[in-house]
């Protein structure tokens, strides 16, 4: 069984998606479950978890929807204002639907205390109260923050997006290897191995230039809390869903098939509880 465990879907909106620039031109149009179901049959695909694009939560009834109409998508990582005074109405009511499993913040756009100040921790404590993961969305800069974030909740359920997502084109490895690895010591956190494409050069990357990125991940957090991510349609600025599942692969082809089932779906089952 494989979980994609992080794609999107989009009605495309030049507003809304404004991340979308001209050398992302492939990706400015809608894709929708129909456009991944085809995909997904090719490359025998059981499911996905949908993350959220915008943060609204006219985004995250947006992917509730899809999900009720597609039984592919087993989960919902949707957008909900975590520094709203309100939190706690707010996740009682998404947690009606039960494909709705956690949410995530933008936090790669935002400065380096942002996810520190008081209001953005009591949202993530109303998140361990309802029992939603958090998905992590950062880029290395923002380690240092992210450590100390998760510090504070040894119960709640982290999973960290696109690896923090190193610089792969430039080949810089060592600052965030140590943020890596220290983040890899608290239990709770997980990472997916996604978004990998993106981060390297577009046009011109080798399946070599990810392997000492590949290792980092898989020595420090190990085979059990490991996920594989498509990042579908991001992804296809730089690859093809193919590619991006043949390089996750390739990798761990040599490991055993109990490891693999973990990578490519136990783990996000368990994270998510999947359904």
């Amino acid at each position: 069984m494989i979980v994609d465990s992080h794609q999107h879907f989009w009605k495309y909106d030049p507003v809304v998606h404004e991340w979308i620039n001209g050398d992302m031109s492939v990706i400015r149009k809608d894709f929708l479950p129909e456009d991944l179901l085809h995909v997904f049959q090719q490359n025998n695909i059981e499911g996905c978890v949908a993350v959220q694009a915008d943060q609204s939560e006219k985004e995250t009834d947006f992917l509730i929807g899809l999900a009720n109409t597609n039984p592919f998508i087993k989960a919902v990582v949707g957008w909900v204002d975590l520094r709203a005074e309100n939190i706690k109405e707010r996740l009682a009511h998404y947690k009606q639907y039960p494909v709705v499993k956690g949410f995530r913040h933008i936090l790669q756009g935002e400065d380096l205390s942002f996810m520190l100040q008081p209001d953005f921790l009591r949202g993530i404590a109303a998140l361990q109260e309802f029992g939603f993961t958090y998905d992590v969305l950062i880029f290395p800069k923002h380690l240092s923050s992210a450590i100390e974030l998760v510090k504070q909740f040894p119960e709640q359920p982290f999973v960290i997006d696109h690896m923090a997502k190193p610089f792969i084109k430039d080949g810089l490895i060592d600052d965030w290897k140590k943020g890596m690895r220290t983040l890899a010591q608290f239990p709770n956190v997980y990472c997916k191995i996604s978004g990998m494409v993106t981060e390297a050069g577009w046009k011109n990357w080798k399946r070599e230039d990810f392997t000492p990125y590949l290792d980092v991940v898989t020595e420090s957090f190990g085979v059990n809390r490991l996920m594989y991510g498509s990042d579908w349609p991001v992804c296809l600025v730089a690859a093809s869903y193919e590619k991006v599942l043949g390089l996750v692969k390739n990798y761990f082809s040599s490991f055993s098939p109990g490891e693999r089932e973990a990578v490519f779906g136990g783990n996000a089952s368990r994270f998510y509880g999947l359904l």
